[in-house]
């Protein structure tokens, strides 16, 4: 199959480099009308200019394609609307939104100062909620949407120094879940991107020869996999170096402990059964959890 974009609009944010560059590039070439969001700051968040994104624009544009560029500051609410007014005044509809914008400000934990979490946590967590919030009437009108969140493996997994980066990365699959559901009539498509990559972000991180195998456009395959119009839903897909692969939360069958029996003992005593894969699943919502605990209770409950 060839993956198309012609007649939709996205918008990228955090577009004038790196991985946004390379999606809205990659969106434009296909089709796609595209709004290349950057506020041109530096990799921490600071200053800003809108000359990176402008320099996007005039890529796609010279390739045919067409494009605009809003220097908007996701984590500002009225900035963002007035991009999306924008994308609906000239186009007049919005089908993709890639949240990609994001900054570092990488410490210890014990050597963070709560604003540089505080920060990181707006632009990755309040930054996909204002984009997404601008843009989910327009798609619920629509009846289509395709959002895509941007993970990482610091919040899935863990990482030395980015306690703040981690917190939100995971939020954002919080988020993602729950529009999953809320979402799922009117054919919006959620999913997650969790990249690896040779961008600003980790220039200073990896050596060269290893960065050179991290490009962007090995991540950008996936992300367009991610908000095509046959896209899956609540995907987590992790990409990097030409490698795929995918992410899922498993819980187990567990095991129940009778009231008169409840308490730390008993729950230690169990914790092979507790910690037994063998019947894992994967839960479609958070209400599947408070019905499995339910149902071994009434079966304990009731007579044989």
């Amino acid at each position: 199959m060839s993956v198309r974009f012609d007649g939709q609009v996205a918008i990228v944010t955090g577009a004038g480099n790196g991985l946004g560059k390379s999606h809205a590039l990659a969106l434009a070439a296909r089709g796609a009308k595209v709004v290349v969001n950057d506020l041109g700051g530096a990799r921490d968040g600071s200053g800003g200019s809108s000359e990176a994104a402008q320099a996007v624009v005039r890529e796609i544009v010279a390739n045919g394609g067409e494009a605009i560029a809003h220097g908007a500051n996701v984590a500002k609410y009225d900035e963002v609307q007035d991009m999306v007014q924008q994308a609906m005044d000239k186009w007049g509809r919005v089908d993709i939104l890639i949240n990609n914008a994001g900054i570092l400000r990488d410490k210890t934990f014990a050597k963070m100062e709560l604003t540089d979490f505080q920060l990181v946590m707006d632009v990755h967590v309040m930054g996909s909620v204002n984009c997404t919030k601008a843009v989910w009437e327009i798609m619920r009108a629509q009846n289509y949407g395709r959002i895509v969140m941007t993970t990482s493996s610091s919040g899935m997994y863990g990482n030395f120094g980015q306690s703040n980066y981690g917190a939100a990365k995971m939020a954002v699959l919080g988020f993602m879940n729950t529009l999953v559901l809320e979402g799922g009539k009117y054919d919006i498509r959620v999913n997650a991107l969790s990249p690896t990559a040779g961008t600003r972000m980790t220039e200073d991180l990896m050596p060269a020869e290893i960065l050179e195998m991290l490009t962007p456009e090995a991540v950008t395959a996936g992300a367009l996999t991610l908000c095509h119009k046959d896209a899956p839903n609540r995907f987590i897909l992790c990409a990097g170096a030409g490698g795929y692969a995918s992410t899922r939360l498993f819980e187990t069958a567990g095991a129940f402990v009778p009231a008169d029996e409840q308490s730390p003992e008993a729950v230690i005593e169990n914790w092979d059964k507790i910690c037994d894969q063998s019947a894992q699943a994967e839960l479609a919502s958070g209400a599947g959890q408070t019905e499995k605990f339910l149902t071994m209770a009434m079966a304990h409950t009731q007579p044989a």
